[in-house]
C-alpha cells in the first residue's frame, strides 16, 4: 500500500519539530499538524518566557545591591508593558525559527488540529484525510484547574505571560516548581505574593533539605506562604477576587493562579476508538521504544506522561527516528536527568535524594550551607545549599542537590560527572575553582550524615 507520508506529526512542540525534522533529513517523506503556535509549550507558554521573566524579576534587588558594591545609581519602576512587548517579540521570532526549521527540511504543514481516523489516517480539521505510513503524537500538556465554586476567575501559567496589567495582589495555588517559579516572578516584580499549597513542604519528590531552603528564603525575600492551605471558594468582589482558605482566612487579590497540576492533551485525538491506550490521567501508553498498542502509531514528549521536560521529549523524539527509520531500535534514557528549577533562590538537581537514597542503600551525605561573598558583601543574609549524596558501598555520587544563584548552570555540568557514574574520589581529586561558590563540592572532606 502507498502512503501520503512516510511520517506524519501532530504536534509542533519541542519534540515534534525535532522528530519530524531529523526524519527529513534522513529522506522520509513527513508532514506536520500544528493547532496553535509551533514551538510549544517551552517557547510559546513555558520555559522561554517563563526564564525571560525570572531575569527581569532579579534585576528588582540588583540595584540595591550595587549602592552596597559603591555604585550611585537609584532604583526606577518596572514596565511590564515595555518588557511584555519585547518578550513577545522573542516568542514571535522563535516560532518563526521553528516554522523555518521545518520548510528548509520539506517538512509539509498544516496550521490545524488534526485526529487519527484510523491506525494509518489522519483528519484535518478541514475534513482533509491524509495517510502515512507511521504516526507520531507529540501533542504535549496543558494546565488543569480543579473543580471549585468560582473557579473561572482563576488563571493558569498560560495567562500569565498575558496579563493586561501587573497585578497589585496575586495569589498562587500550588507547590510543584511553576507555583514557586511564578511566585518568585512575581514577587521580584513587586506584586505583593501570597502562596497557598495544601502540601506540608514546597516541591514534593526533591531533596528536603534543598526544598527547605527553597522555601526558607522565598519567605525572607517577601513572599507569604502558607503551607498546608487550601482554596474553598472564590468569588468576584468589585475588581478583585474574593477567597476563602482552608485555614479560616478571607482576603481579596488582583488576581488567582493556579499551578496545580498538568493533563496530557490526549482527549478528541480518536484514541479509544483504535485501542490506543490511556493511563489513568489521560496520558497515552507506550513502551520503551515509545510505540502504542498500534503499531504504526507512537507517542513522545509530555501527552506520554513520562519525564516532563522539554529535553526528554526532544531526546525521545530522537529515538524514535533511531527506532523506526533507522532500524535501530533505541530507548530514550530516563535515568539521571539533571533539572534546574528557576525559583528564587534557584535550584539545581540530578539523581536521588537524601530521602530517597537512604531507602535504597547505606549512604554518606556532603553538605555545606554558606552565605556567599557577593550577597553577603552586599548585606544580604541569603544562604547557598552544596550537597552530595555518596553510596558507602560503591562510593558513587548518587545524588547532587545545589541551591544558589546560578545553580542550573552548575548542576548541568555536575550533571555529566554523575551520569558518568564518578565517585567521591573523583570529585575531591578535582582541584577547587577559587573562589567560587561550587568549589565546595570538592571541597566537602567529612561526612555530615551517614545512615
Amino acid at each position: 500500500m502507498s502512503f501520503d507520508y512516510d511520517l506524519f506529526v501532530i504536534g509542533g512542540g519541542s519534540g515534534g519539530v525535532r522528530a519530524a525534522r531529523v526524519a527529513a533529513q534522513g529522506g522520509a517523506k513527513v508532514a506536520l499538524a500544528e493547532e496553535d503556535r509551533y514551538g510549544g509549550t517551552c517557547v510559546i507558554r513555558g520555559c522561554v518566557p517563563k526564564k525571560l521573566m525570572v531575569f527581569a524579576s532579579e534585576y528588582s534587588g540588583m540595584v540595591e545591591d550595587a549602592q552596597s558594591y559603591g555604585w550611585d545609581i537609584q532604583p526606577g519602576a518596572f514596565d511590564w508593558d515595555k518588557f511584555k512587548s519585547k518578550m513577545h517579540a522573542e516568542l514571535d521570532r522563535l516560532e518563526g525559527v521553528y516554522r523555518n526549521i521545518l520548510g528548509n527540511n520539506g517538512v509539509e504543514t498544516f496550521d490545524q488540529r488534526a485526529m487519527l481516523a484510523d491506525a494509518h489516517t489522519v483528519e484535518l480539521a478541514d475534513g482533509t484525510k491524509k495517510t502515512a505510513k507511521h504516526i507520531l503524537i507529540a501533542t504535549g500538556g496543558r494546565p488543569s484547574l480543579p473543580d471549585m465554586p468560582g473557579i473561572e476567575l482563576a488563571i493558569t501559567s498560560n495567562e500569565m505571560f498575558h496579563l493586561e496589567k501587573l497585578p497589585e495582589s496575586i495569589l498562587i495555588i500550588g507547590g510543584g516548581y511553576i507555583a514557586c517559579e511564578f511566585a518568585g516572578i512575581m514577587n521580584g516584580m513587586c506584586v505583593q505574593t501570597t502562596q497557598y499549597y495544601r502540601g506540608a513542604q514546597i516541591l514534593r519528590g526533591f531533596d528536603d533539605e534543598a526544598r527547605g531552603l527553597v522555601s526558607e528564603e522565598m519567605c525572607q525575600r517577601g513572599v507569604d506562604l502558607h503551607l498546608g492551605t487550601n482554596i474553598l471558594e472564590m468569588r468576584k468582589e468589585g475588581d478583585k477576587i474574593w477567597v476563602k482558605a482552608t485555614n479560616g482566612d478571607e482576603k481579596l487579590f488582583d488576581q488567582v493562579m493556579f499551578a496545580t497540576g498538568r493533563a496530557p492533551n490526549s482527549d478528541g485525538l480518536g484514541l479509544e476508538a483504535l485501542g490506543i491506550e490511556l493511563g489513568r490521567k489521560g496520558e497515552i501508553v507506550v513502551d520503551q521504544y515509545s510505540q502504542t498498542a498500534v503499531p504504526s502509531v507512537y507517542a513522545i514528549g509530555d501527552v506520554t506522561d513520562r519525564a516532563n521536560l522539554t529535553p526528554v521529549a526532544i531526546r525521545e523524539g530522537m529515538a524514535f527516528v533511531e527506532t523506526v527509520f533507522k532500524g535501530n531500535p533505541t530507548s530514550p534514557d530516563h535515568e539521571l536527568i539533571p533539572t534546574a528549577i528557576f525559583t528564587q533562590p534557584e535550584m539545581g538537581t540530578i539523581g536521588l535524594s537524601e530521602e530517597d537514597a537512604r531507602e535504597q542503600e547505606p549512604i554518606e551525605v556532603y553538605a555545606t550551607s554558606f552565605k556567599p561573598m557577593q550577597q553577603s558583601f552586599a548585606g544580604r543574609s541569603e544562604r547557598v545549599l552544596m550537597k552530595l549524596i555518596v553510596s558507602q558501598a560503591t562510593r558513587k555520587v548518587l545524588g547532587c542537590h545545589i541551591v544558589a544563584p546560578g545553580a542550573g548552570e552548575m548542576i548541568q555540568l555536575a550533571g555529566i560527572a554523575v551520569k558518568m557514574g564518578a565517585t567521591k574520589e573523583d570529585f575531591d581529586r578535582t582541584v577547587a575553582v577559587h573562589p567560587t561558590m561550587s568549589e565546595e563540592l570538592v571541597t566537602m572532606k567529612t561526612p555530615t550524615r551517614t545512615g
